[in-house]
């Protein structure tokens, strides 16, 4: 597995690229995760403050760029752009399939809490919640008879699994994704083609904009072009 990198940081925030498989947080299998990761990293760093805010999550086998708070005040100011959606956040994904050149998406999701899975309901019931995003179409390849597109996805609200769930309630599931692609059969260990690329936001102490981005390079996303 590729090693997180550090992408940004300052006495406020720090940004980390995380690898695809890796978790954000603890969780039961122990397998080293991206907050364990940092805390080791700022403990080598001699830092002062080992404060570690979690803002946001990545599901494990998405890669992409993840920010973290490093004092209470900033994780507070944060979380609340979070919510309040003054954080932009934009993903790569690679479907299976040709697409519209641009598209939104509206559905209502509801969670499954025993299989950990979310789905599609065609009316809104009580236990379920709005979702929506739009996409832009980069390129489009052939490859063994079937086309593949690659997305350009702006995430506006952050429900579970959601774009993995929209895109494939749509007939466009994500290359490698082993829960809602059914159709392809995936070898174990295949990593899934959804990668968070870019948040962009205003600092919450300066008020500067700030842009982090990180293109993934490694396959499925080298078979497209527009990473030449």
């Amino acid at each position: 597995m590729i090693s997180p990198i550090i992408l940004y940081e300052d006495n406020d925030l720090v940004c980390v690229v995380k690898p695809a498989g890796m978790p954000t947080q603890p969780d039961k299998t122990g397998d080293i995760d991206i907050m364990t990761f940092l805390s080791s990293y700022l403990e080598k760093k001699k830092a002062e403050n080992s404060y570690i805010g979690l803002i946001h999550r990545l599901d494990r086998p998405v890669g992409g760029v993840l920010l973290f708070s490093k004092n209470k005040y900033t994780n507070s100011r944060v979380s609340q752009m979070m919510q309040q959606n003054k954080i932009k956040k934009e993903y790569l994904a690679i479907v299976c399939g040709k697409t519209n050149q641009e598209g939104i998406l509206e559905n209502y999701l509801r969670k499954n809490g025993k299989t950990n899975l979310s789905f599609v309901v065609e009316k809104p019931t009580v236990d379920s919640k709005k979702a929506i995003l739009s996409y832009n179409r980069v390129q489009t390849i052939k490859e063994n008879q079937q086309y593949y597109s690659l997305l350009n996805i702006n995430l506006k609200t952050g429900r579970h699994h959601q774009i993995r769930v929209q895109l494939a309630y749509a007939g466009i599931p994500i290359w490698g994704d082993q829960k809602y692609n059914t159709l392809q059969q995936w070898k174990k260990g295949t990593s899934m083609a959804l990668w968070c690329y870019r948040l962009t936001l205003k600092h919450p102490k300066t008020n500067q904009n700030l842009t982090l981005q990180y293109i993934p390079k490694q396959e499925p996303y080298s078979k497209f072009t527009i990473f030449e």
